[in-house]
């Protein structure tokens, strides 16, 4: 990986961007309010993106509730695929929910995505079971996958306050898709 990428928490002003990338790479992408209401709504959503030279070439997400963590996305854009941007996001992520207190952290991949497979089992997930035809767009199976050992709780850490929390007493969110109803 090029040593000026720096991995850093998505803003609002990222939201083209990650649309972008998002719609380059997946078959059923989320939208760009989707992405919105992560950041403004959702309490339990946390993002980072992937950054060169003032540009956004990945980012990744996820949702923490009490101990419990899932990995919603992950992507990078297709010049910067294999060059370890990737894992360095999905690394920073599973620091920051284990900052945040997560004990384990989860998430699908395609059955067909060895190369994903690999890079999740590299940082140590496990597959523990499979969804039936759980991709809307060609009814693939998805391989549930866990990691159980988080990094080390990183002393310093601190986080200012996310967007969403501002919206938390105004907003219910439904924890089975993360979004507002």
């Amino acid at each position: 990986m090029s040593a000026d990428v720096i991995i850093r928490r998505m803003g609002r002003q990222d939201l083209d961007a990650v649309t972008d990338i998002e719609n380059a790479t997946f078959a059923v992408p989320w939208s760009r309010d989707s992405f919105r209401r992560e950041l403004e709504q959702n309490v339990a959503a946390r993002y980072l993106v992937a950054e060169t030279d003032g540009r956004v070439i990945g980012y990744a997400g996820a949702w923490i509730i009490l101990d419990e963590s899932h990995i919603t996305n992950i992507a990078v854009a297709e010049p910067f695929r294999g060059q370890g941007i990737g894992r360095k996001l999905t690394q920073e992520l599973l620091q920051y929910l284990s900052n945040l207190g997560a004990g384990y952290a989860t998430l699908e991949v395609r059955v067909s995505n060895e190369r994903a497979q690999n890079l999740y089992r590299s940082l140590g997930f496990v597959s523990v079971g499979k969804r039936k035809r759980y991709y809307e767009d060609n009814q693939e199976d998805a391989f549930l996958m866990v990691c159980e050992h988080m990094p080390e709780v990183q002393e310093d850490f601190s986080e200012e306050p996310w967007p969403a929390a501002a919206n938390a007493e105004k907003t219910e969110i439904n924890l089975d898709t993360g979004h507002e109803e």
